[in-house]
């Protein structure tokens, strides 16, 4: 079975936690015991991912050492991944409770309904409405980047003939 695909509904609590979907905590379970790594996107959404899959993604970025010293923007990076990521671990409950700070970068507010969505690495957690505003640009961004492949082939394939 796949791991960390679907999408769920949710809501925030008083406290700024969130319980994950039997499905989704199977998923954590089976890949890190329940450690898990809250990261906040530039899209203004949470991932979380299992801590084993958090470091496999990390090693495959260059090593600080060698960049932070020459490299400004690295340096930036950095500075927005250290900020902006925390380790955790679920309850027996299967909750996560959000930082107030992460709460408050994605609009996750007590009583907020939110969809968890999975991305086959771990999940994000999207305020409903942004998450309704984000699928509309993805998929209009397929959809036209489609049109685009289907227009350049077409010109490409009549080029081709043209020349025969």
């Amino acid at each position: 079975m796949l791991s960390f695909c679907g999408q769920d509904k949710a809501s925030v609590d008083a406290n700024g936690r969130i319980k994950f979907s039997p499905r989704f905590l199977a998923d954590f379970m089976k890949h890190s015991g329940g450690d898990i790594v809250i990261h906040c996107l530039p899209e203004g959404a949470l991932a979380v991912y299992p801590e084993d899959i958090y470091l496999q993604m990390r090693k495959a970025e260059p090593k600080p050492a060698e960049k932070a010293a020459s490299s400004m923007v690295f340096r930036r990076v950095m500075r927005r991944f250290g900020a902006m990521t925390e380790s955790d671990k679920i309850t027996t409950q299967g909750r996560i409770t959000i930082p107030q700070m992460y709460r408050d970068y994605a609009e996750l507010h007590p009583g907020t309904e939110v969809i968890v969505l999975g991305t086959e690495l771990g999940v994000e957690i999207w305020n409903a409405e942004k998450w309704k505003e984000e699928f509309v640009k993805i998929n209009t961004h397929l959809r036209e980047k489609g049109e685009r492949e289907m227009a350049a082939d077409l010109l490409f394939s009549k080029e081709n003939k043209e020349e025969i």
